[in-house]
């Protein structure tokens, strides 16, 4: 299927791995033009060549910590004309209300909430002022299915589905799309991270983390491409009556009790 978004500008934050770079890949083979965002300068680069090496596209990165306003300021100053913005950058911490003091609620806010809140203010004008564009918010399916052990990132994911609502459905009277995404377990370094601090909890044991992946739909969990085609579709023509909704991918979990 022919997704007519070649040549657009897509900037990708948390673009160096995991779901982040599964979208560029993407978006370059589609033969959009990149700008990946993220803490690493290094694995942002190694990130850049390698999808360089395959697609004959331009890729820029910027390297900052996008938990800082400033550093967003930063991004949007140096690269203030793009086309489709994809929110990816987030790190929110696995645990109980117990287990995660305020300072790591705000840190962890910081970067995912109000990071894809910010940068949204500062690219929807500028989307606005020329009539076209699509902000793509990947967020996470604990937002659509809470649990004890994963609050703060089910508080902060259940906020980003009701702001890409409030603002996807407006946004279309000035012709921009904003579209979120909710994967559910994903198999990238995240869900290895977060099915540890849950079986620390459950077990007292982190290494008995695969025990907390049993049972999937299907008998896996997702892969980062299925979500990054998603994505390219969701920002593409194809997706084009998109806007306000957020999509659950996690092949029925929330539904099986």
């Amino acid at each position: 299927m022919e997704m007519n978004i070649a040549g657009k500008r897509v900037l990708i934050t948390g673009g160096s791995k995991g779901i982040g770079l599964a979208c560029a890949a993407a978006f370059a083979a589609e033969g959009c033009d990149l700008v990946l965002a993220s803490r690493d300068a290094s694995a942002l680069e190694r990130a850049a060549e390698g999808i360089r090496a395959r697609h004959n596209v331009n890729i820029a990165i910027h390297a900052g910590d996008l938990g800082d306003a400033g550093a967003r300021e930063a991004l949007a100053a140096t690269h203030p004309e793009i086309d489709v913005l994809v929110n990816n950058a987030g790190a929110i911490p696995g645990g109980t209300l117990a287990d995660i003091d305020l300072a790591r609620w705000q840190e962890a806010w910081a970067l995912k909430v109000f990071g894809y809140i910010h940068l949204c203010r500062l690219y929807l004008p500028r989307m606005e002022a020329k009539g076209d564009g699509t902000i793509v918010n990947i967020i996470g399916m604990a937002g659509r299915a809470p649990r004890a052990d994963y609050i703060c990132g089910a508080s902060g994911n259940a906020a980003l589905i009701a702001f890409t609502a409030a603002l996807g459905g407006k946004s279309t009277d000035k012709g921009v799309r904003v579209v979120g995404i909710a994967p559910g377990a994903t198999m990238t370094d995240r869900i290895i991270t977060l099915s540890r601090s849950r079986a620390k909890t459950k077990f007292g044991d982190e290494n008995r983390w695969e025990e907390m992946l049993a049972g999937l739909p299907l008998g896996r969990a997702g892969k980062p491409e299925e979500i990054a085609d998603l994505a390219v579709f969701c920002a593409s023509p194809r997706g084009g009556y998109l806007s306000g909704t957020t999509i659950d991918v996690d092949a029925g979990a929330q539904f099986r009790g």
